[in-house]
């Protein structure tokens, strides 16, 4: 191991089985391109997800093509939208439990869940650790890092409301995604890109994604 690699602190991004892989991709393009390296964690339920929004087949031996492909795509399918630079990922299998994030030991700032299922959101906050993305949220929060949960569903019941009370009593930070239209939004990719703007809000990351609020009514400006 190098000296450069023994400096590397990623953020650890957990994409779920939820439907809403565009906000997934919208987080992971604004942490690359603020130079945030990435530790990356696709659970087996959102390849499923993956290949259903976006017709791409999400696989271990070829992760890098493929998420090189997810990631320049629009939020309307389109391809050839964004040009990304992957090369700061790393990706780990989601049935690697012996894997970096698996441990409190090994450098990270925080960790993302987006989106996060209702099921993933179950897991967490009973602590199961039944795969890689449960275990690093759960080492996350035990090591008092930043954890965002970015939940995609709706109606909400009340055992999944219980649930997130508990994450929330254990210092995470729960985002429902919910895209607001204050911000001027003309296309689709306005509103996923907002959700993904409070989710690294909530992470502290500097992004230019959506046009805050000034306190003046059409007076909101864009923030780059």
């Amino acid at each position: 191991m190098n000296a450069g690699e023994t400096q590397r602190t990623p953020w650890i991004v957990g994409v779920s089985g939820a439907s809403g892989t565009p906000y997934a991709a919208a987080v992971l393009r604004a942490l690359l391109a603020a130079g945030e390296a990435v530790d990356l964690v696709v659970s087996r339920a959102s390849r499923l997800t993956l290949l259903d929004e976006t017709g791409i087949s999400f696989r271990d031996a070829h992760w890098r093509d493929d998420l090189r492909e997810w990631l320049t795509r629009g939020a309307d399918g389109k391809p050839g939208t964004f040009d990304v630079d992957v090369s700061g990922v790393r990706y780990w299998g989601a049935g690697d439990l012996a894997a970096g994030p698996s441990s409190g030991s090994y450098r990270a700032k925080g960790m993302l869940i987006v989106p996060a299922s209702t099921a993933c959101v179950a897991g967490v906050a009973l602590g199961l650790s039944k795969d890689l993305l449960q275990r690093a949220a759960s080492v996350t929060l035990k090591e008092r890092r930043t954890l965002v949960v970015a939940v995609r569903e709706t109606p909400l019941n009340g055992q999944t409301l219980r649930h997130l009370v508990a994450l929330d009593d254990a210092g995470a930070t729960v985002v429902p995604a919910s895209p607001a239209f204050y911000a001027g939004a003309t296309h689709i990719q306005d509103l996923v890109d907002f959700v993904a703007g409070r989710v690294l809000d909530a992470a502290g990351v500097g992004h230019g994604l959506y046009r805050r609020w000034r306190g003046e009514l059409g007076g909101g400006g864009p923030d780059r």
